[in-house]
């Protein structure tokens, strides 16, 4: 199978790896917008070429859309107007948008909507790691949109990575993951604004950081372009989370302001139960 990676970054380079791996791809071409990327991901192995995109559809069997959500929309448009029997999937973390965008296109069952939920702080060809998907979940959107042939291919590769498949509707995809995802990437970029802000000697911050502070604020080291795209795409979803954690903040505040030690307690205590959970 020839398969088409646009976006040779974190995941798409992740992806790469994981096809040759398992044997899912014979050919991989990389098409991505920077220069730098294009070379790198060939300098390591991650493509066998790279070419531009409509070239890349004329000689794939699968196309796979790793790039920021809101060039995922129109590029998908741009594809599927130029698919005969290939096989479109994307990788995006927001699916509502893309899937009413792609809703009324004459080929749209030959796109299949996916969510790997796996990522990391890096991004770039040299981000890409091996073993990046096997035990993460992946959903789908909309199965019944897809064609079966198609359908049954994305599941085929998702199994084969040794990911577990969930199907969602894309309003409930997005609005677990401004819970689960999106909402923890905004509190990680406003702990790291609120210790720039507050601590302007930055020796202070690298001598003192705990390993707790680190795993906080790692997710803070994520591309801008990625997720600045994430919060305005899935904005309602995200508002209504960071009303609710700006709330549960101010509780926080108010019996810190009272020396309220048994309330303190209660709320700490009630959040360790999200171990049972996690």
């Amino acid at each position: 199978m020839t398969t088409t990676i646009i976006g040779t970054g974190l995941i798409g380079g992740s992806f790469a790896i994981a096809l040759r791996e398992k044997g899912l791809a014979d050919h991989i071409i990389g098409v991505d917008s920077s220069a730098t990327n294009r070379a790198r991901a060939k300098e390591l192995g991650l493509v066998d070429e790279t070419l531009p995109l409509d070239e890349a559809i004329a000689k794939s069997d699968l196309i796979v859309l790793a790039i920021p959500v809101n060039h995922i929309p129109l590029e998908s448009i741009k594809i599927l107007n130029n698919v005969d029997k290939q096989i479109v999937m994307d990788m995006g973390s927001t699916k509502e948008e893309l899937c009413s965008i792609i809703s009324q296109h004459p080929k749209r069952g030959r796109f299949v909507a996916t969510h790997p939920m796996w990522g990391t702080e890096r991004s770039g060809p040299d981000s890409a790691v091996q073993g990046a998907f096997a035990g993460r979940v992946t959903v789908i959107c909309e199965r019944e949109r897809s064609d079966s042939d198609a359908l049954q291919a994305v599941e085929k590769i998702y199994t084969a990575l040794g990911m577990p498949i969930k199907y969602m509707e894309p309003e409930e995809h997005d609005m677990h993951t401004a819970y689960i995802s999106h909402i923890s990437h905004i509190t990680s970029y406003a702990l790291a604004l609120t210790v720039l802000e507050k601590e302007r000697e930055n020796e202070q911050i690298f001598d003192l950081a705990s390993a707790g502070f680190s795993t906080t604020v790692r997710l803070a080291k994520s591309s801008p372009a990625m997720w600045a795209a994430i919060f305005i795409q899935n904005k309602y979803n995200v508002l209504d989370v960071l009303r609710e954690n700006i709330h549960q903040l101010n509780i926080i505040r108010k019996m810190l302001e009272n020396d309220d030690y048994d309330g303190l307690y209660r709320i700490i205590e009630k959040a360790n139960t999200i171990s049972k959970i996690i």
